[in-house]
C-alpha cells in the first residue's frame, strides 16, 4: 500500500499553467526532459518521490493537492458515480475510466458536477440552479483526504502521550492542561441552567461549561474538542485555507469536524487503538471499554485508520434514523456504493436494529452490481438529546468488504462466502426486477400491468 504510485498528470499540468511555463521551461526547472514531463501529464508515468520533492522546492505547495485535487474526486469517487444503475450497460473498466480522467479531465469534472447537481436535487427540481450544499462540499473535501488527515492525527498523538505521562486520568489530565495552560475550568451545569445545550464556552468566566445529561465518554470528548480548538489551530487552520470552500458555512462545518477528529485522536492515539483492534479482531464492545469511549466515538475513529504502512480495515460509517434518512455518511478508505446510495432498501436489516436497541445487527448484502459488504448495524439513544419529550434515536452502520470480514469477532459464526441478501440503492434506483419488496418502478422501466392475472409481485417491471 506504502508503495502506490501516484498519478497526477492533471495536477501537474494545472500547476504548470498556474505559473505560465511551457512544458520545455518546466522540464528545464526540474532537470528532466520536456518528452518525460508529457508522458507525466497524460498519466503515462507516475510522479516519483525524487519528482515530488523537486516539484515541492521549486513551486512552494502541498504536495497532497496532487493525490487530493484530482477531477470529480478521483477514480474511486468516479467510479461511485458510474456504478449508478443508468450506466450499467455501459460495461466502463477502470483502465477505460483512467483513460478518460487523463484525456479530458475538465470534461470528467463537468460530468461530475452534472451528476452530483442532479442526483443531490429533486427530480422535480433537477434543472433549476441550487446553491451549494454546505454538508456535501464538506463530505467531498474529507472524501479527498479518504478522512485521514496525518497532521492532525500526529500532533494528537504526541499530546496523547505527554497527557498519559502526567497523569492515568484522561479527564483529568485534560481538565488540568485546560486550567494551566489556557486558564480555563470546568463546570458541570444542571440541565435547567443548560436546557437546550450540551457544552458552552463562557470566556467572560474563562469556564467550559457542561451540561449534566453528557456521560462520561462525552465529558471527556468534549474537553478534547476544546483543546483541538487551542492547540491544533495552525493544523486546522491549514486544512481549511486548502479546502477553498467559498462558502462560510461549508467552512464552519469542516473546521468542526476537524476539531473533533483531534479530539477522537487525542483520546484513541493512532498506533494504540489500531493494535487494540487488531488484537481483539475489531471487537467494539472491548475497544470501546478499553479507551472508555462509546460506541459511536469508536465507530468514526475506524474510518480514519489510514495511516500509510499501517492502515487499518477500510470501514465504512452511516448513521440514518427510522425513516433511512441519513445525517451522517464516512466512505473512509472503503468508498462503497452503500455510502452514495441515497434511497435505502427496506431488506437491509439496518431498520431491524431500531427493534433490538443495543444489539448489534451482522448482515452480508450483496449490491445489483455484485459488490459484497458486512455490515454491523447497532440502535440507541442520543443521551441528553430528548426535545418536548422526544428522544433522538438513530442506527449506526459500521461497514466493509466482505472479503475482508473474516478478521471481524462480530463475523464469528456467520457464512461470509455463502448467500448474501441482495439489496440495492432503494426503489427508483434498484434495477432487480423480481424484488418481492418493491415499492416503485426503477426510473426509466415501465411497469407490466395484466388484465387475466394476478403475479406474486405487486409490481412487475418491463425487461431493459
Amino acid at each position: 500500500m506504502g508503495g502506490a504510485k501516484l498519478i497526477a498528470g492533471h495536477a501537474v499540468r494545472r500547476l504548470r499553467r498556474q505559473h505560465g511555463l511551457s512544458q520545455a521551461a518546466m522540464a528545464e526547472m526540474l532537470a528532466i526532459s520536456p518528452s518525460y514531463l508529457n508522458l507525466i501529464e497524460r498519466n503515462q508515468r507516475p510522479v516519483s518521490a525524487a519528482l515530488l520533492v523537486r516539484l515541492v522546492e521549486t513551486f512552494d505547495f502541498d504536495p497532497r493537492a496532487l493525490a487530493a485535487d484530482a477531477p470529480g474526486g478521483g477514480t474511486a469517487a468516479m467510479r461511485r458515480r458510474l456504478a449508478d444503475p443508468m450506466f450499467a450497460d455501459l460495461e466502463i473498466d477502470r483502465t477505460e475510466l483512467e483513460e478518460w480522467l487523463a484525456a479530458a479531465p475538465g470534461g470528467a469534472e463537468a460530468f461530475a458536477r452534472a451528476f452530483d447537481r442532479i442526483t443531490g436535487v429533486g427530480e422535480a427540481t433537477a434543472a433549476v440552479p441550487a446553491a451549494p450544499d454546505p454538508t456535501l462540499l464538506v463530505r467531498r473535501e474529507i472524501e479527498r483526504w479518504r478522512n485521514h488527515f496525518p497532521d492532525l492525527d500526529a500532533a494528537a498523538e504526541g499530546l496523547a502521550d505527554e497527557l498519559r505521562m502526567a497523569a492515568g486520568d484522561l479527564y483529568g489530565a485534560l481538565a488540568e492542561r485546560l486550567r494551566v495552560r489556557h486558564a480555563l475550568t470546568i463546570r458541570i451545569l444542571p440541565i435547567d441552567i443548560l436546557p437546550d445545550l450540551l457544552t458552552r464556552l463562557d470566556l467572560h468566566a474563562r469556564q467550559l461549561q457542561l451540561s449534566e445529561m453528557l456521560e462520561a465518554p462525552a465529558r471527556v470528548f468534549a474537553l478534547a474538542t476544546q483543546l483541538a480548538q487551542l492547540e491544533a489551530r495552525a493544523e486546522i487552520d491549514a486544512l481549511a485555507r486548502g479546502a477553498a470552500f467559498g462558502d462560510r458555512i461549508a467552512e464552519r462545518l469542516f473546521r468542526r469536524h476537524l476539531q473533533r477528529y483531534f479530539a477522537a485522536a487525542l483520546v484513541m492515539p493512532y498506533a494504540r487503538v489500531l493494535r487494540a483492534c487488531e488484537a481483539t479482531g475489531y471487537d467494539l464492545e472491548i475497544v470501546a471499554r478499553r479507551f472508555g469511549v462509546s460506541y459511536e466515538q469508536l465507530a468514526h475513529r475506524l474510518t480514519t485508520l489510514g495511516r500509510v504502512g499501517a492502515r487499518g480495515l477500510p470501514f465504512f460509517l452511516m448513521r440514518m434514523d427510522r425513516a433511512g434518512q441519513v445525517s451522517k455518511r464516512y466512505a473512509g478508505s472503503a468508498n462503497p456504493v452503500l455510502v452514495e446510495a441515497e434511497g435505502r432498501c427496506p431488506l437491509w436489516t439496518v431498520f431491524a436494529a431500531f427493534d433490538r436497541v443495543g444489539e448489534a445487527v451482522f448482515q452480508l448484502v450483496e449490491m445489483p452490481d455484485g459488490s459484497r459488504f458486512a455490515t454491523i448495524a447497532l440502535a440507541g439513544n442520543r443521551a441528553g438529546r430528548s426535545v418536548s419529550g422526544v428522544t433522538a434515536r438513530f442506527a449506526l452502520v459500521l461497514g466493509l468488504e466482505a472479503g475482508l470480514a473474516g478478521q471481524l469477532a462480530a463475523a464469528r459464526g456467520h457464512a461470509l462466502t455463502g448467500p448474501a441478501t441482495p439489496i440495492g440503492p432503494g426503489c427508483r434506483h434498484c434495477p432487480r426486477p423480481a424484488c418481492p419488496q418493491r415499492s416503485l418502478p426503477p426510473i426509466g422501466r415501465a411497469l407490466i400491468v395484466g388484465e387475466r392475472d394476478r403475479p406474486i409481485n405487486a409490481l412487475v417491471v418491463a425487461p431493459d
